[in-house]
């Protein structure tokens, strides 16, 4: 029976994951040379090749890919357990990593956390802001924050946020120049500030409804951004019409610096979820962070 030197194997998952050795090496802390001896070691163990080496990537091979498959949830829950145990300690205590997009870290997120951090200083929370869809699973992430549409169904998803609307917005300035749009369909003769959506790298359709009737639309314009600060900022400048939630243009809208169109197509759609693995065993701290976000929604009497 093989006895495997866990430091080996650990080295051997984060090269892994990381597809390099000078990124898996600055992440655990040791030389480059130390992580090359170590994978070899377990390679020359096993009698057998685990990774791909060429001089612009380390992939594995396929019995590497076998042998990351079964060793990460192992890991997983080893490292679920050993959190679990600062729940005997007097505070909750603990490491939370999250990935979300932009909106949802301004919107949701942050708003919580200014308050939950204070009340809990031994938790510590780690935010990724990223607008693609991240796998939290291989990325090793706690959890994620997407629009419910966006979870996989194979995730536990809570609801953290509220009903959101998109708005069509324009400065009056443009639409003194170029007219208002009556339809989404004219929205194809404007000026438009697009989207590049990163996990396809191909630009955003605005999408729009009314009375049952779905329409996407792809646009045109002078400008692309994958953020939509700078969306909001061009169109302020009239530079052409963004397409962005409506909570981030509340201020440009109530000063007249941008006007909203095409409002009828824009319902709203239910907000933003946590979501995360359903296998998952919750810490005290994990557990405390999803009591806190979770959105509480208040029924007229």
């Amino acid at each position: 029976m093989l006895k495997e030197n866990f430091n080996d194997l650990i080295s051997f998952l984060a090269v892994a994951r990381e597809g390099s050795f000078t990124r898996a090496a600055a992440k655990l802390g040791v030389s480059q040379s130390a992580l090359s001896h170590s994978v070899r070691s377990l390679e020359e163990r096993l009698s057998i090749r685990l990774l791909t080496r060429t001089t612009r990537s380390v992939a594995p091979t396929e019995a590497g890919e076998k042998l990351v498959n079964s060793l990460e949830p192992r890991f997983a829950d080893i490292e679920s357990e050993l959190n679990a145990l600062t729940e005997m300690r007097d505070r909750p205590a603990g490491n939370i990593r999250i990935t979300a997009g932009e909106h949802a870290v301004d919107s949701a997120l942050w708003p919580v956390l200014k308050t939950f951090l204070v009340d809990y200083p031994d938790i510590n929370v780690e935010i990724t802001v990223d607008n693609a869809l991240t796998d939290i699973v291989s990325g090793r992430f706690d959890a994620g924050i997407r629009f419910g549409e966006q979870v996989a169904k194979d995730m536990v998803a809570v609801r953290i946020g509220p009903d959101i609307s998109f708005a069509v917005v324009g400065s009056p300035a443009y639409f003194k120049t170029y007219g208002i749009p009556q339809t989404p369909q004219e929205l194809q003769q404007h000026r438009c500030i697009n989207t590049r959506l990163p996990t396809m790298d191909s630009l955003y359709a605005w999408e729009f409804e009314k009375d049952g009737r779905e329409l996407k639309v792809r646009v045109d314009g002078q400008l692309t951004f994958n953020y939509s600060r700078q969306q909001i900022d061009a169109a302020t400048l009239g530079l052409g019409l963004s397409f962005v939630p409506e909570d981030t243009v509340n201020s440009e809208l109530a000063s007249g610096q941008l006007v909203r169109v095409l409002e009828e197509w824009c319902p709203p759609f239910s907000g933003y979820y946590l979501y995360y693995p359903s296998r998952k065993q919750h810490t005290t701290a994990f557990s405390l962070l999803i009591d806190a976000l979770r959105y509480q929604q208040h029924v007229p009497l």
